[in-house]
């Protein structure tokens, strides 16, 4: 990684062929857990540096958590890892699709993904959330 990634152009960043992460004013990206086989979206988080540091180092979902203020490792108390086989990085270099295995379910809820829910996309069926 760049270490000064701020001073690279937009081309340079949206162009070129060198990773120059482009992290928010909190200093985070946002990282998107996609199932490697079926592309299901599993899980939205937050990395730091050290967060995508320690993925990349141990092939881990690591993230930033940002209620607790640690950085922790997806599964480190339920076992339910999510081993990373593929980084994708989008174009402006501020999100990451991360291609996992899971080991178990990625939701804290128990469900596969933590999108097993969806809302109606007419007003008229009003607030309520249905299974996915």
């Amino acid at each position: 990684m760049c270490a000064d990634s701020k001073k690279v152009s937009a081309a340079e960043r949206e162009q070129g062929s060198a990773f120059f992460p482009k992290f928010d004013s909190a200093g985070l990206l946002t990282a998107i857990a996609c199932e490697v086989e079926t592309n299901e979206v599993l899980m939205v988080a937050f990395m730091n540096r050290e967060a995508l540091d320690k993925t990349r180092e141990t092939s881990l979902a690591h993230f930033w958590s940002r209620s607790r203020q640690s950085l922790w490792c997806k599964g480190e108390t339920s076992g339910n890892l999510l081993e990373v086989k593929e980084i994708l990085v989008d174009c402006d270099q501020d999100a990451l699709v991360m291609k996992v295995q899971p080991r178990g379910p990625a939701c804290h809820t128990g469900e596969k993904s933590c999108f097993y829910r969806k809302l109606g996309l007419d007003n008229d069926e009003g607030d309520v959330l249905v299974k996915a």
